[in-house]
């Protein structure tokens, strides 16, 4: 070990908190309810969140209110997981919570995290863990006397933090780039093909040049809409389109392969690796040790999660690989129709309708059968042939970062041990931590 390091308690270099034993009533919006699901891999995923009332958000931070900067931690089930708490976050602790507040000049919040995910502490944890009958547990009574070594000088904690953080920010800033993509490709189709806005702004007599600057159409994109709408038994949808099935644009390549077939390092996706509400898929395992039939997909491919449907487990494949039976494959009849499928397939409305057919008291369940049968207004392939060719970029730029982030992650996992260790020291690395990222920009 390099430079002066020394052991201390936690307690020394933090004040420990634990959360309220108890579970508010959830609301559709207010301050946000930290779970133990929203820890994932160091970080906090606000994919799925549940919400407080205001009334119950001041009962629920008596003990302590979250601030910028505090690691929040499970001390029961999924143990050894961590997270900071970002700016702007108004949020209260769970059930089975606790909370890390780094005691100024002793410990930097940020290098705070790493050493509690470094494998020393994580052997810490695990060694002093209660194992219970029914769960195992951290016992925070115990916590602030846990050993752990950190270097004495805090400008060295930071300059750790700060190479590491380096590489997380760039993972996240990923993420949120794929957020924002996916969020202006749901726009626009919301626009297209559901609130048929082309087809009502010339209804409505506004000139050509109004309604591509509003819409951020070309004419010629605009040229493919008509200037008028049919009744249907979907309701009113353009001059031209028709009432069709999901079925009829995309379907189901039912690919089986044997365990015994696929290769061990293949990428495998389960359910548990895709987010809800998001089409973009950072996290896959391999398939070493399978023992059961999985389903063959392809780049590309949208994967659906058809076990409780109303999870929206729905993504596209980041790469080729093998998944799990719960998990119905998609692919468009024609690439023509790519983009127009992946809309509908992620929408709200089609999980909806899973989830109202789907079958099962415990585990409800769709399937392709039923999912093929989902009603579409269905227009002509040239309109969804141009849709295709604007959404094809974002989708790409999706893929690019999730590949980056896999591989600024395994970075960040070779060097994190080495570094909160001391094994290494910064200036060995930060050379090539910053010309990894900007090798990828």
């Amino acid at each position: 070990m390099v430079g002066k390091w020394r052991e201390v308690t936690l307690g020394e270099i933090a004040e420990i908190y634990d959360g309220p034993h108890a579970t508010p009533k959830k609301t559709d919006d207010g301050p946000i309810f930290l779970g133990i699901s929203n820890i994932s891999r160091g970080r906090l995923d606000l994919s799925n969140t549940e919400h407080v009332s205001e009334n119950d958000f001041h009962r629920w931070t008596r003990r302590v209110e979250p601030e910028e900067g505090d690691v929040v931690f499970s001390y029961e089930t999924r143990l050894g997981e961590a997270a900071r708490v970002p700016h702007g976050l108004r949020c209260c602790l769970g059930r089975r919570m606790g909370l890390l507040r780094a005691r100024g000049g002793l410990v930097d919040p940020r290098f705070l995290l790493y050493a509690y995910l470094g494998p020393d502490f994580q052997d810490t944890l695990y060694s002093r863990t209660v194992h219970g009958s029914t769960v195992d547990r951290i016992p925070l009574i115990n916590m602030p006397h846990f050993p752990i070594v950190i270097p004495g000088n805090i400008q060295e904690q930071r300059r750790i933090a700060h190479i590491l953080g380096t590489l997380d920010d760039r993972i996240e800033n990923n993420r949120k780039t794929a957020k924002t993509l996916e969020a202006m490709a749901q726009a626009i189709f919301k626009s297209w093909f559901v609130d048929f806005d082309p087809v009502r702004a010339k209804m409505a007599g506004e000139s050509q040049e109004s309604i591509c600057k509003r819409l951020k159409l070309t004419p010629e994109i605009l040229d493919l809409f008509p200037d008028r709408l049919v009744d249907s038994e979907l309701g009113e949808i353009p001059e031209g389109w028709r009432v069709g099935k999901l079925g009829d644009v995309a379907e189901h390549p039912r690919r089986s392969v044997q365990p015994n077939s696929i290769e061990p390092d293949r990428a495998y996706i389960a359910l548990e690796h895709m987010p809800k509400r998001s089409i973009a898929l950072f996290d896959w395992g391999i398939a070493n040790g399978l023992e059961s039939n999985k389903f063959e997909f392809k780049k590309g491919e949208i994967l659906f999660g058809k076990l409780r449907p109303y999870f929206h487990k729905v993504g596209i494949a980041p790469l080729d690989g093998v998944c799990s039976t719960d998990i119905v494959v998609v692919a468009p009849r024609s690439a023509d129709w790519f983009a127009f499928v992946l809309a509908h397939v992620s929408s709200n409305n089609l999980v909806e309708y899973a989830n109202v057919g789907s079958t099962g008291t415990k585990m409800p369940r769709t399937s392709w059968t039923d999912m093929a049968r989902y009603n579409i207004a269905t227009p002509p392939k040239t309109v969804a042939r141009v849709f295709s060719e604007m959404l094809l970029p974002s989708i790409d730029r999706i893929i690019v970062g999730i590949h980056e982030s896999r591989t600024l992650a395994a970075i960040r996992d070779d060097l994190l041990p080495k570094l909160i260790s001391g094994e290494i020291r910064v200036p060995d690395v930060q050379t090539m931590v910053h010309t990894a990222i900007g090798t990828i920009q």
